[in-house]
């Protein structure tokens, strides 16, 4: 890693695989960000005896720049392989991931039936985006590599660029329309979580998901004190108790 590149460079974010039993989960961070964005959550799934891994997306951890030179089927591979590695370890794997990842996360239980479950953290189905800013997006990506971002969430504990690069975020608004035309080959029992305070996920982005798939277990948890970071933010205990009982229900039924 470039740690000269990042808010927070003294923070873990490198991938992890961290073993322990049969079950395993996946878990991906999201756009600009590092594993560090997911890990509190990986550790207290390690806790309860999971197998957790999280892969670093190509274009992360390394300068801002390379996310202007990848594609978003670059994240999917990279979460492909990760999940793969998981298959050789565990009997049963949940695939999830926090914004962006969760999309990484859909896309692994669209292309594996197999999966047993889904966890999503705050998925970014659709960005808190008017359309004139998508078209602003498209036509300064040719100009501009990268805008600044008024604030950060969790700005504490959260690792990532603190810019956003353009062309990048245009191959996250691609990977939306690809993985939202698929959603209906998810039969998975899914759970979604989104932060009230959340202001870049649509507030409908978990109704997006949850009347899209063919999933008979459906799970919308709202966060009321949390932001688009709800995998780092006040309500991470109460995320990850309602994470591990979901896991536990789809085990036992």
């Amino acid at each position: 890693m470039k740690t000269e590149f990042l808010h927070n460079p003294h923070l873990e974010g490198e991938a992890f695989f961290w073993e322990a039993g049969p079950v395993g989960v996946f878990l991906s961070h999201g756009y600009t960000a590092t594993t560090a964005e997911v890990r509190p959550l990986a550790k207290k799934l390690h806790e309860q005896g999971y197998t957790v891994a999280g892969p670093l997306l190509p274009g992360h951890g390394t300068e801002p720049g390379d996310l202007n030179r990848v594609r978003w089927q670059d994240w999917t591979a990279e979460g492909e392989k990760t999940y793969l590695r998981l298959q050789e370890r565990c009997e049963r794997i949940f695939v999830g991931g926090e914004s962006m990842g969760a999309m990484v996360a859909l896309s692994l239980a669209i292309e594996h039936p197999d999966i047993a479950g889904v966890l999503c953290y705050a998925p970014a189905a659709k960005l808190a985006m008017k359309p004139v800013d998508i078209i602003k997006l498209y036509l300064g990506s040719s100009f501009i590599a990268q805008v600044d971002r008024s604030s950060l969430d969790c700005a504490e504990t959260w690792q990532g660029y603190p810019g956003l690069p353009l062309k990048g975020a245009i191959q996250l608004l691609q990977m939306q329309k690809s993985v939202r035309s698929r959603l209906r080959r998810i039969h998975q029992p899914i759970i979604i979580f989104q932060g009230r305070k959340d202001t870049t996920v649509d507030p409908g982005a978990g109704d997006i998901i949850a009347k899209a798939v063919a999933s008979d277990v459906k799970e919308l948890h709202w966060m009321e004190n949390s932001n688009h970071a709800v995998t780092l933010d006040r309500e991470l205990d109460r995320v990850s108790e309602l994470s591990v009982e979901f896991i536990r229900k789809v085990l036992a039924s």
